[in-house]
């Protein structure tokens, strides 16, 4: 059970080249350093989002506490980022590894470095389906519907399909 002094966290994992599942299980061992009652999702197959003409995705959720403040998070996000060897791309381009923060808590921010609830999250049902796998109850600070209310209302046409279970290495 979480302490008074930790926050909720979700966050969203994708992955379109190299290893792809060997990235996002890598990124969530790191994660796993700062995040405690981590929950995983399945990973699903997705198709890219903004830019077509790339490789399918592997995308899945994590959520648990964190006592860190989310700009910290950001900055742990980055360096696995770096850590796993992602290179830097137009936006929605293929990518090594991409994790984003999707909530905390009932946090609402939106700075240069960070943008939280993620403002685009209530449209892409590949955040959506594994993050109601393992968080359906939870509320969005903005429209005030759970996760679970939110992809039943998502118009994203994309396919989305279960690829697997990732091998936590914790």
């Amino acid at each position: 059970m979480p302490s008074n002094s930790t926050s909720f966290i979700a966050f969203s994992i994708g992955a379109n080249l190299g290893d792809r599942l060997s990235s996002i299980q890598k990124a969530i061992s790191l994660l796993s350093e700062s995040i405690t009652d981590m929950k995983c999702s399945s990973v699903y197959e997705t198709e890219p989002v903004g830019y077509n003409n790339q490789p399918v995705f592997l995308n899945c959720a994590i959520c648990g506490y964190t006592d860190k403040s989310p700009e910290h998070i950001i900055e742990i996000c980055k360096s696995i980022e770096y850590t796993i060897g992602r290179q830097s791309r137009p936006k929605w381009h293929e990518r090594e590894i991409d994790i984003d923060i999707v909530l905390f808590e009932d946090c609402i921010l939106d700075s240069e470095d960070i943008a939280i609830p993620h403002p685009r999250m209530h449209l892409r049902s590949f955040v959506l389906q594994p993050l109601t796998e393992i968080s359906p109850d939870r509320i969005h600070p903005i429209f005030n519907k759970t996760i679970k209310q939110l992809l039943s209302e998502c118009t994203d046409t994309a396919e989305i399909k279960v690829f697997g279970k990732p091998t936590l290495l914790m």
